[in-house]
């Protein structure tokens, strides 16, 4: 999938979901603040407890850019863990590699943070980590190749130029932007972490 194409799909996805999942999408939501489609500006009928449901469940796997198959096994990983559901849920669907390059300032949207670590310029305690679902441990260290970090779009990182359009810097990470070095502190909990979604509908929609 083009560049373009990928963009244009991520803006009408936001639309449908009513939450803009990049930079691009947040400046459409500015014109077209309604879902897509010759309806998109009427009025939505009731929806059912499922269709909510599904909702949450596909606005949660949007913003962390994950298959269904990676959101109910980590969800199962919840349930069976202490703590509320939900709220574990998050935490460690926070604790992703991808999730925390972006929420660093390292990438500027999910998909170009998943990139860079498929592309191994990532590494963890100093060692190439290539994929996007790997769990960080709390005091484990993010950093990037030292042959990648001359390159232009770590440079752009380093001068802070994605920080103005990513939410504040949530207090579980200590980053040192103009190192491109990045340090989980501690385990995130649920109301630190960015994320848009009713998680406790898509802990029913999976307890179904």
């Amino acid at each position: 999938m083009s560049h373009s194409n990928r963009n244009r799909r991520q803006v009408r996805l936001s639309r449908a979901l009513g939450v803009p999942l990049t930079p691009k999408a947040a400046r459409y939501f500015e014109v077209r603040p309604y879902p897509p489609g010759e309806h998109g500006r009427a009025r939505r009928r009731t929806e059912s407890e499922y269709s909510l449901g599904l909702r949450q469940k596909q606005l949660l796997r949007a913003q962390y850019g994950i298959r269904e198959a990676q959101l109910r096994n980590t969800f199962e990983e919840a349930r069976r863990s202490q703590g509320r559901t939900g709220d574990v849920l998050i935490e460690l669907l926070e604790m992703r590699l991808d999730a925390l390059v972006l929420r660093s300032g390292l990438a500027r949207t999910i998909a170009q943070a998943r990139q860079l670590v498929v592309h191994r310029h990532i590494l963890v305690d100093g060692q190439r980590v290539d994929r996007p679902s790997y769990r960080v441990s709390p005091g484990q260290i993010i950093s990037v190749h030292a042959k990648s970090a001359q390159t232009t779009p770590f440079q752009v990182a380093a001068a802070g130029a994605h920080r103005d359009v990513l939410p504040t810097l949530p207090g579980y990470l200590e980053v040192q932007l103009a190192d491109l070095k990045v340090r989980l502190a501690r385990r995130p909990t649920r109301e630190e972490v960015p994320v848009t979604c009713e998680v406790s509908r898509v802990v029913e929609f999976y307890a179904r």
